[in-house]
């Protein structure tokens, strides 16, 4: 996810260089030809490209919320990550309140604890199509990493493994079953959660209108040129640049925004909510192996 400061100007207009320089080469020759060739005589009225400017506007504004629209139902979705991590370990704490002081129930809140954190960070390199077990075996046995390599949703596996938990908690009678059907509410909500993710990242926005406003988009930019060239001059060249890079960088925005998983500095940062997750929970349990504080030295301008 972008911060508020310190985004690079380098950044923003590195995105769109390749289209930048495409625009700032024909532009050019367009004018060179208009000032020593004057072999074309192709004058257009201003109307012209103002009406597709208009229409390419609606377009882009369009996609633009959209995308907007699929990053931020991921972002509350892992808001409600965050929040149902919290509820379930506060559930566990409190329903086996009493034979706490048994050592087994201890270890099994504790081993909860951190599968939960597991968990969180698994769904994010999942959703990234980057799942490495290694990652994440700090945080569970070895018996449990063997569990998970036979599945291909590790998520899934992880949550199961914590309704088998609840389950043998509740025959060893250290929770009753009112208390079993809220935990097991709480891993329906995380596994709903799981699921909005797992859907904005499978579904694709539709390709064909995103190529469609970029035909259109470079069609407006074939068209600029002619149309200032009578008005401006020469310095056509830099009005059809400015003009341009505000349409390319409103449509890479969209771009970027609407796949919020794929390890961009736009994409909703999964890593540093897990890591937030990781930090409230050990502290939930007076655990005092707290995560590492994010270093923004290597990346000065974004979180992921």
């Amino acid at each position: 996810m972008l911060l508020k400061t310190r985004i690079p100007l380098s950044y923003v207009f590195g995105k769109i260089k390749t289209e930048i320089l495409f625009v700032f080469i024909y532009a050019s020759l367009i004018a060179l030809e208009d000032r020593f060739l004057h072999v074309m005589t192709i004058s257009l009225p201003l109307s012209v490209p103002m009406i597709l400017g208009t229409v390419l506007s609606l377009l882009l504004a369009f996609k633009s919320n959209q995308a907007y629209d699929r990053w931020w139902e991921a972002r509350i979705a892992w808001g409600a990550i965050v929040n149902d991590s919290r509820t379930l370990v506060r559930q566990v704490l409190c329903f086996t309140e009493a034979p706490y002081n048994l050592e087994e129930a201890r270890l099994l809140v504790e081993r909860i604890t951190h599968r939960q954190i597991a968990w969180a960070y698994s769904v994010g390199m999942s959703l990234r199509n980057n799942m490495e077990l290694d990652k994440i075996q700090r945080f569970i046995p070895q018996n449990e990493v063997a569990f998970l390599a036979k599945h291909d949703n590790v998520p899934n596996a992880l949550l199961q493994l914590h309704a088998q938990d609840m389950r043998y908690a509740l025959q060893e009678g250290w929770i009753n079953r009112y208390q079993q059907v809220e935990i097991e509410s709480t891993l329906t909500r995380l596994t709903d959660s799981m699921g909005r993710c797992e859907r904005i990242k499978n579904t694709v926005f539709p390709a064909t209108y995103t190529l469609y406003i970029h035909f259109s988009l470079f069609f407006f930019v074939l068209l600029l040129p002619f149309a200032l060239l009578e008005v401006f001059g020469m310095l056509e060249i830099l009005m059809v640049v400015a003009i341009s890079s505000t349409f390319f960088l409103i449509e890479k925005m969209a771009i970027h925004l609407e796949d919020p998983f794929e390890g961009r500095p736009t994409d909703t940062p999964v890593t540093a909510i897990a890591r937030t997750i990781e930090k409230n929970l050990r502290q939930m349990i007076n655990d005092k192996q707290m995560p590492k504080e994010i270093v923004l030295a290597d990346s000065p301008f974004y979180v992921m």
